[in-house]
């Protein structure tokens, strides 16, 4: 993975995208978390590869998403063709065999340090989308899919402006919720490729970044999370909210009893949002027991 300037790589991101789309993208992931945490360090960075955009609100995206692919494809950025599905489809490829659309920036080498690259997403059509789904994005190189998941409607809920750059990110704290929301459980399906040399359960990473978002606040009160987490649940999920509110820390709490797991979790946080500096398992587990005490519980005994 790559060690990237939050605030460099957002610059370059944001003078790429056309100006009148800027307002339609939300950053998330480790670069939005590094930019509201450390944004103005030059000393701090994040490891990672790709720069998650998602397109909101979801009527616009298709849209937006044309605009944006276009005008980087024109200036040069290139397709990352790693995976399944790397040709574009036609009218008649389902969906979920599209290719995502990922750029890398003109002139950078795909496996160099210090490479990365976007990728497209759109936030959920309706509250009753489940799982991984795809909305179509026809280019003139063919047809591309925009992914989204469940929880991606709370990550750009409420996002924030990055300074003067004219681009939105997520809010940490909505990040984590809905990290949290995605694993109630810890299951044993592992990435798909070594994190840093060793093959990780998916819900470790994400519960992970729950644990590194919750080390970078913590010189922060944890309370006020569980006011804005019940407000977000009930603006995106109205029907839902109380059932979602009392799972919320069901897959924290499996993984703070689980040693390995929580070793997992270490590891992806050393190699990634907190690369600049490590955490141990005692401080991981500690800044977990006080997430839970001052805004999981509270979020939970507001859903009875």
């Amino acid at each position: 993975m790559s060690q990237l300037s939050p605030s460099k790589v957002l610059a370059e991101v944001t003078g790429a995208v056309p100006a009148a789309c800027r307002e339609n993208i939300v950053i998330i992931g480790s670069l939005a978390a590094g930019y509201q945490f450390f944004g103005d360090d030059p000393s701090k960075a994040v490891r990672t590869k790709d720069i998650d955009c998602v397109l909101e609100p979801f009527h616009a995206a298709v849209g937006a998403g044309q605009s944006i692919a276009r005008q980087l494809l024109d200036a040069g950025w290139q397709r990352r063709l790693l995976g399944e599905n790397q040709q574009p489809g036609t009218n008649d490829t389902p969906t979920d065999q599209l290719p995502a659309v990922r750029l890398y920036p003109p002139g950078s080498d795909p496996a160099g340090e210090d490479s990365w690259f976007i990728e497209l997403l759109t936030v959920p059509e309706s509250a009753s989308v489940s799982g991984r789904a795809w909305t179509r994005l026809p280019l003139a190189e063919g047809h591309f899919g925009l992914p989204t998941f469940r929880f991606l409607s709370i990550t750009a809920f409420d996002p924030l402006w990055a300074g003067d750059l004219g681009i939105r990110h997520a809010r940490a704290e909505m990040m984590a919720l809905a990290n949290l929301l995605e694993h109630p459980q810890i299951k044993p399906e592992r990435m798909s490729g070594a994190f840093a040399g060793k093959m990780i359960k998916r819900s470790n990473k994400d519960l992970g970044r729950v644990l590194a978002i919750a080390l970078l606040s913590a010189l922060y009160d944890f309370r006020p999370w569980s006011a804005s987490w019940g407000h977000a649940l009930q603006s995106c999920f109205p029907s839902e909210w109380r059932e979602l509110s009392r799972q919320a820390g069901t897959g924290l709490r499996a993984l703070l009893k689980s040693e390995s797991d929580l070793d997992e979790a270490r590891h992806t946080c050393a190699n990634g949002l907190l690369a600049t500096q490590p955490p141990t398992l005692d401080t991981l587990s500690l800044v977990g027991e006080r997430l839970l005490i001052e805004a999981i519980e509270p979020l939970e005994a507001a859903a009875l």
